[in-house]
């Protein structure tokens, strides 16, 4: 037979184990699922048991976002700009429909919740924990890494916020329209529900809703163009130069793009030890893919160095917006020859006055061998 002793023991522990696990119980389920007002728990907030919640209203509505860059969004080959978007949101609130009645008949006190509810309700078209990630599919665009991703915390309806992002245009890209495109994601709120008093069985007395969010993802396009503009090349280079010599050097210029150059100028510029009198040759208007050749004299210096000389040029045209425009640097290699080997006047002057010298050495050793012959035969005689 058991002594009685031991029977209160086993029962006290049984009692506290019981407490012990529903209190675990309680922690695991109730405290993710309950909070108070601060917007920053809010997200983080999970629909409890309805047994703790009553849902007075449902509303209709949620954020609408879209996008749009800011200025102008026609961009140069070979830039890297600074993409500025703003992010609208225009979301509205389509309308609301009562859940749960008055159970109570006049009771004031539920219409008082039921109303601070709906009220609630009302943050279903604000966004939360917005992130932007800028995304280019054409191989001629980057989008630099470090600005590449953007986040909002909170956009209400009818507010803006402007998102900067850095892009990279490579400088063939043709001209044209092009689209960068912009994932989005985003939570929202999707339904609020009211705490009943039975909550105070979790320990929990500050708490006054519930809300449950949803996350939304959407893709939004940002067109974006290159504008048209022309590009010139160096496609041919004819002549050489050559030491203590002016020479005509022919130079071919060719539009590749797409729109024509009006009044188009090629200038070139040279320095020591060549020189040029005129630098300057129009070419008139220049087309897509057409070429124009300008004639350049240029001189170089007698004592100028035998190699490949590189000649910066460029063209000066008319744009379609009838603004004066300058193309890059063009660069016309020529190769300059020494020259042939002459002899100067002062040379030959000096050739001729030694062999007059010789001349009139070899004379008058003449003359003198002549004498002395003539003296010899007299003595004979």
């Amino acid at each position: 037979m058991k002594e009685p002793g031991n029977q209160a023991t086993q029962k006290i522990i049984k009692t506290f184990a019981i407490i012990a696990v529903l209190f675990a119980v309680i922690s695991i389920t109730a405290a993710p699922a309950l909070g108070n007002n601060d917007d920053d728990d809010e997200v983080n907030f999970i629909i409890p048991e309805y047994g703790y919640t009553v849902d007075y209203y449902r509303s209709y509505g949620e954020p609408i976002i879209q996008a749009s860059i800011v200025g102008d969004p026609e961009f140069k080959r070979g830039e890297i700009a600074g993409l500025q978007v703003k992010i609208v949101n225009k979301g509205y609130i389509e309308g609301f429909k009562r859940l749960n009645g008055n159970q109570g008949g006049d009771n004031s006190t539920e219409e008082l919740l039921a109303v601070a509810e709906l009220e609630e309700e009302e943050e279903c078209t604000t966004t939360k924990n917005l992130k932007a990630t800028l995304v280019s599919e054409t191989e001629y665009m980057d989008v630099d890494s470090a600005t590449s991703v953007q986040s909002v915390e909170e956009i209400e309806t009818g507010h803006t916020e402007t998102l900067r992002f850095t892009i990279k245009i490579d400088g063939d890209t043709p001209a044209g329209n092009y689209e960068l495109l912009l994932p989005v994601s985003y939570e929202y709120q999707a339904n609020v529900r009211t705490v009943t008093p039975a909550v105070i069985n979790l320990g929990l007395t500050d708490t006054e809703f519930t809300r449950e969010y949803k996350t939304k993802n959407t893709v939004l396009s940002l067109p974006i163009s290159i504008e048209s503009e022309p590009k010139f090349e160096v496609t041919e280079v004819s002549g050489n130069l050559k030491q203590g010599e002016t020479k005509v050097v022919e130079v071919t210029y060719t539009n590749t793009r797409e729109i024509t150059a009006e009044d188009a100028m090629a200038r070139i510029i040279v320095m020591s030890p060549l020189s040029t009198e005129k630098s300057i040759v129009r070419l008139g208007d220049i087309g897509p893919g057409e070429s124009k050749t300008a004639l350049f004299e240029i001189s170089a210096d007698q004592e100028a160095v035998v190699k490949k000389y590189g000649i910066d040029s460029e063209i000066k045209y008319i744009d379609e917006e009838g603004e004066t425009s300058f193309s890059k640097n063009l660069k016309v290699n020529v190769p300059l020859e020494a020259s042939e080997k002459k002899i100067s006047i002062t040379g030959i002057a000096i050739i001729l006055i030694i062999l007059i010298a010789l001349y009139q050495i070899i004379n008058m050793h003449r003359k003198r061998n002549q004498n002395n012959e003539n003296s010899s035969g007299d003595d004979n005689e």
